[in-house]
């Protein structure tokens, strides 16, 4: 699809707005054509002592009408046309998002947040331009320009309008010419600012980290290069605007002195009268506007081309995760999942992340997975969750293909809790209550004490009501933990996921977590990941990933029996805690 029908099927959702704007346009450019006419009949007559006072009142009170007739026009075409675009740019950036939130986690792996954010901001933002004033300027310049060159022929002079034509159409083959390098230079300016938001982006997220390795200097030089790369490209959009709107304004200036000299001579030898000499030189300042919006169009368009350019290949995305064409229609399930052969690689590795794997989880049944760092345990957690797509026939929810249960009814039947403890800029109650219809406080504090979290929030001066900063930056590492079980707990899913979601609080306060969950829990099924055998040794099954293998599976005691990597872990944990002890 190109850039053009692209933005065209939006365009003509809207084209009633469209049609009535540029006809009250039309109505504006047409009544505005008879003034300078108007007054040249006055000043006719008053030098010819051919009109009297009940003429002139008359006139005066045609150009009365025509002025308000103006007025209330320039109001509707703004309103219509305005109107559209905005509306436009807000459907653009709808879809934008909507569209978004159904690309899979290996785009977002691809894609910068701050490219992203330029998207939704400055490159619809030109769009808007593109479809609101740049389509006023061509058509209202169009119009006017036709009108006015007709008049001027027909109540002026014929060859005093070639005159004055002869800048147009200098305009307008350099305005062809020109169009294109902006074009050009406009992307470049675009990419520029995409990769300045998303390096302040990303400083500012990490500015702890920046503190603490003292590394402001070094950051604030590479914010500068990335800030003059910038400016360099918008200077070099800057340096043609400056070059074309001076040349602009000479080459009309120009015109407007040839016409004057030319026109001026032919009211001394008589060719035309004193009064159509006025009514042309109010015509030829009515060009002006014409040959500007040549310009002020051909830069609009370009930039919002570009950014369109750009908007388009956010769309043109397609997500890699879908409901298949054979989906099932289910509203739930019991928890009952199936690993068969389980084989996954991620996109531009060689080797697969995990390998191999079999295993069956009854509902109700306590999974920890265990294994060290790079192993596959969250890659595992993201294709339950359906994240990434696998083969069909290797993991079964219920005796369902995966791929054949909707997203929808997967994703509500599975409460998860992320390694990074995601919180929202909003209060705890709305980030707690985030995965529900609505904020039943019963149910929220239901949650929060099952999570052990409930004391620390009414400890805070608005409890549950306290707003958490960017990222949950105001909480400490535990209590964004807790936080974050405690928003999957409400859920009441029949599969509950923990994505090493106790490493941040103390021994005591894990072990009431796990005595809730195992009371709350019953009869559902529960995935821990952990890097603490003391955090899954209770599990029901326990499997050990070794290189995205599964290499020991059983419970505590009988892996432990088996003298193998799950036995060598928690010796080595024992012996930590206990240099741990000692040491203090």
């Amino acid at each position: 699809m190109s850039s053009f029908s692209f933005i065209f099927e939006y365009v003509k959702h809207h084209k009633a707005q469209y049609i009535f704007g540029l006809t009250t346009l039309f109505i504006v450019d047409f009544a505005n054509i008879f003034m300078p006419k108007i007054t040249g009949t006055i000043t006719d007559g008053l030098t010819a002592h051919t009109i009297d006072w009940p003429g002139i009142r008359s006139r005066l009170v045609i150009l009365f009408l025509l002025g308000l007739t103006l007025a209330v026009g320039r109001f509707l075409w703004r309103y219509f046309l305005f109107g559209a675009s905005r509306t436009i740019e807000k459907e653009l950036r709808n879809n934008m998002f909507a569209h978004l939130e159904k690309m899979s986690v290996e785009y977002y792996n691809e894609h910068k947040t701050g490219d992203l954010m330029t998207r939704f901001t400055s490159d619809l933002n030109a769009v808007r331009m593109a479809l609101g004033p740049a389509v006023i300027c061509v058509f209202d310049a169009t119009i006017m320009a036709v009108m006015v060159i007709f008049q001027m022929m027909y109540y002026v002079n014929v060859r005093l309008t070639l005159i004055a034509l002869i800048p147009m159409i200098l305009i307008c083959i350099g305005d062809l010419y020109y169009g294109g390098i902006i074009h050009k230079r406009y992307l470049e300016r675009q990419e520029a600012v995409s990769d300045l938001t998303d390096f302040v982006q990303e400083s500012i997220s990490g500015v702890r980290v920046i503190k603490a390795f003292v590394q402001e200097r070094p950051q604030m030089r590479a914010f500068a290069r990335a800030n003059s790369h910038a400016m360099e490209k918008n200077l070099r959009v800057a340096k043609l605007m400056s070059i074309v709107y001076p040349l602009l304004d000479v080459i009309i200036g120009l015109s407007s002195l040839a016409t004057l000299l030319y026109g001026g001579y032919l009211a001394l030898v008589g060719d035309i009268t004193l009064g159509r000499f006025v009514a042309f030189n109010q015509y030829v300042n009515m060009l002006v506007w014409p040959m500007l919006a040549c310009g002020e169009a051909v830069t609009m368009f370009s930039q919002g081309l570009a950014s369109i350019d750009r908007i388009k290949e956010v769309f043109e995305e397609k997500p890699e995760i879908a409901d298949a064409g054979d989906a099932l229609n289910m509203d739930g399930f019991c928890g009952n999942i199936k690993l068969n052969h389980l084989t996954f690689r991620h996109r531009g590795h060689s080797a697969p992340t995990l390998q191999d794997l079999n295993l069956e989880i009854p509902a109700g049944t306590t999974l920890a997975v265990i294994g060290r760092t790079g192993n596959g345990k969250s890659t595992l957690v993201n294709l339950l969750l359906h994240l990434y797509n696998t083969p069909r026939g290797m993991i079964y929810i219920d005796g369902h293909d995966i791929n054949t249960i909707p997203l929808k009814t997967l994703r509500e039947n599975i409460a998860y809790v992320p390694q990074d403890n995601f919180l929202f800029s909003d209060t705890l109650k709305s980030n707690i209550a985030f995965g529900t219809e609505e904020e039943d406080m019963e149910a929220i504090v239901h949650a929060t004490v099952s999570a052990c979290i409930h004391d620390s929030i009414i400890s805070f001066p608005e409890g549950y009501d306290t707003i958490v900063g960017e990222r949950g930056v105001t909480l400490s590492g535990g209590q964004k933990q807790r936080s974050s079980i405690a928003r999957a707990l409400i859920k009441d899913s029949p599969i509950l996921i923990l994505d090493d979601a106790l490493s941040a609080v103390d021994t005591d306060t894990e072990e009431q977590i796990l005595k809730n969950l195992k009371k709350n829990r019953e009869g559902k099924t529960t995935i821990l990941i952990a890097h603490r055998i003391s955090t899954i040794q209770n599990a029901d099954i326990i499997l050990v990933l070794e290189n995205g293998m599964a290499k020991e599976i059983g419970k505590h005691d009988e892996l432990m029996a088996l003298g193998g990597i799950y036995k060598d872990m928690f010796e080595k944990q024992q012996l930590e805690a206990a240099k741990g002890g000692a040491a203090r």
